[in-house]
C-alpha cells in the first residue's frame, strides 16, 4: 500500500472495551491494533518527543494507561485523552499509519530504550541493576 494521505486515511477507528486498544481499519482490509501504552509513550506531544533532536523525555511506568476519550482534530488527525492526564499530542493520520505499519521496530526501539535507562513499563517499579 503506497503511503500517501488517502492510503493513510483510516476508514474506522474503535477503542475496545477494556479502552486499552485503538482498532485502525483501513481500505484494502488493513487493520492495526494499537495499545493505549504504546500510544502513550510515543505520542507526538512536544512533553514526549520535545522540541528537536536529543529533547526527547522517556515515558515509563504507563503500561496500564488506558484512554479516556478521543476527539477527531479538523479532517487530518485524532486527539487522545488518556487516564493519566496526558491529552497534548495530535496524532495524524499519517503518524497513526506509521506507529501500526512499523510497531515491531518502534515497539523494539522503546523496550530497549527503557531497558538501558533502568527505567519499567510498570508504574511504580524501580529496576536495580546488580553488578
Amino acid at each position: 500500500m503506497k503511503n500517501d494521505l488517502s492510503s493513510t486515511t483510516p476508514r474506522r477507528i474503535a477503542l475496545n472495551q477494556a479502552k486499552d486498544c485503538l482498532t485502525i481499519d483501513y481500505a484494502g482490509d488493513l487493520r492495526h491494533q494499537l495499545r493505549a501504552e504504546y500510544l502513550r509513550v510515543l505520542s507526538p506531544s512536544a512533553e514526549v518527543r520535545g522540541h528537536g533532536p536529543g529533547q526527547e523525555v522517556l515515558q515509563y511506568g504507563k503500561r496500564l494507561v488506558t484512554i479516556d476519550s478521543i476527539t477527531k482534530s479538523g479532517n487530518y488527525a485524532i486527539q487522545i485523552y488518556f487516564n493519566d492526564g496526558h491529552d497534548s499530542g495530535i496524532f495524524t493520520w499519517s503518524y497513526l499509519y506509521d506507529l501500526g505499519a512499523n510497531y515491531e521496530d518502534h515497539w523494539a526501539t522503546y523496550l530497549e530504550t527503557l531497558r538501558q535507562a533502568g527505567q519499567s513499563r510498570d508504574p511504580d517499579t524501580q529496576v536495580v541493576k546488580l553488578v
